[in-house]
Formats: structure tokens, sequence, C-alpha cells
């Protein structure tokens, strides 16, 4: 459900509403919402949707409540896009948006650049924890918003899976290297989040 903001500041509008709610309508046990970023810069285009601020949590109420109107349940992905945030959504361009027209210094496990991106700046190891505490700040605000399950986003490229990718994750921290910790990151997330959210939790994987 991203690419949809025109207004670009993450807040869901009456498409997510037809486009989310038509699948209830049609009879789905669980909608989901995809890759929703917990943070501006973790926005994979700047017309993604969002969970980080209270007006998000006031646009997504109402889509919710339609959802369980008519009888399905509502889920959230949670996502970060990492090293391949700050790009053109499919219908404006391709490749990562210049600084000087919205763009922003994306971030990673790493410094160097996806094919055809921007190279990201490799996060400091004390700035890990910050990120997870924004995980656990947007699943607290999927609460509010009235969310019935959560999946934390670990695939497809995006942040979690930079650092679970030894291709990605070249650190020499605690946080790369071998398996236990380039998993590290994501199961400090799925802990924390865990304990502030109490319903159906899960979190998605690429196979290869």
């Amino acid at each position: 459900c991203q690419y949809s903001c025109e207004k670009q500041d993450g807040v869901p509008t009456e498409w997510h509403m037809v486009h989310l709610g038509s699948r209830a309508i049609g009879g789905a046990g669980v909608v989901i919402c995809e890759a929703t970023a917990i943070r501006p810069d973790g926005r994979i285009s700047i017309w993604d949707t969002g969970i980080w601020n209270d007006e998000q949590v006031r646009a997504w109420q109402p889509i919710n409540r339609f959802i369980r109107e008519h009888g399905s349940l509502s889920a959230i992905q949670l996502a970060h896009a990492g090293r391949k945030a700050s790009t053109y959504r499919m219908q404006s361009g391709s490749g990562s948006i210049p600084l000087d027209q919205g763009g922003w210094q994306t971030y990673s496990a790493t410094n160097e650049a996806f094919t055809g991106y921007a190279a990201p700046r490799m996060l400091e190891t004390n700035e890990i924890p910050g990120l997870v505490q924004d995980f656990v700040l947007s699943a607290k605000k999927a609460v509010d918003a009235g969310f019935d399950a959560l999946e934390i986003h670990a695939a497809h490229g995006y942040l979690l899976h930079q650092f679970l990718s030894p291709l990605a994750n070249q650190r020499q921290d605690a946080y790369g290297g071998s398996f236990e910790n380039r998993i590290r990151l994501t199961l400090e997330v799925l802990e924390d989040v865990r304990r502030a959210f109490g319903g159906a939790l899960g979190v998605r994987l690429s196979g290869t």
C-alpha cells in the first residue's frame, strides 16, 4: 500500500481505505498493509505510508475499523528500507532520489551501494539500539491505530535483511561476521517488539 501518499507525509489516504477495505469486503481473513515505514528515512520512497507519528495513527484508525466491520483482521508490516530507501516510485522514475530533490542520505549494515542506487553510510554500532526502539515505538502506535497483527519486514534486501545477508554485511562489530552476529539485530527487534505487543507477531524472511 505504498506509492500513494501524495503529501509525502506518510499519512494513509482514501486510496488506502478503498484498496485495503475492498480486500475485507472480498472475504480475506487478514488484510495486511505492506512495508510501512517506522521512521521517515526508512521509507522506500517519499510516497510511502508510515506509522511513526500520531497523525498517521489517526488516519489508520478508520481504515482498520472498516476492515474489521467487514469481517477481516488487519495487520501491518513494520519496515525500514535501509540502503534501498530514498528511491523513486515506479511511475516517477528509477534509482535514488537526489538530495536536492527531496531524497536523503541512506544508511545500512554496509557503506556499499545496492546496484543502481546511491551509496549508504554504514551505521555506527551505537546507533543500532535507537533503531530497535523505533520498531518498538511503531509497534505501540500500530496498536493505537487498531491493527490486530504485526509483521517485521526482514526480507527483500531492506535494512534487517541487509544485516542478515553475508553479502551485504561485512561488519566487524557484534552485528556482523558470524551467523549469530548477523541475526542479532532482527532478534533484538523481535524480542523488544514482543514485549510491547501481545498480539499475533510474524517476521518476513527471504528464502535466498
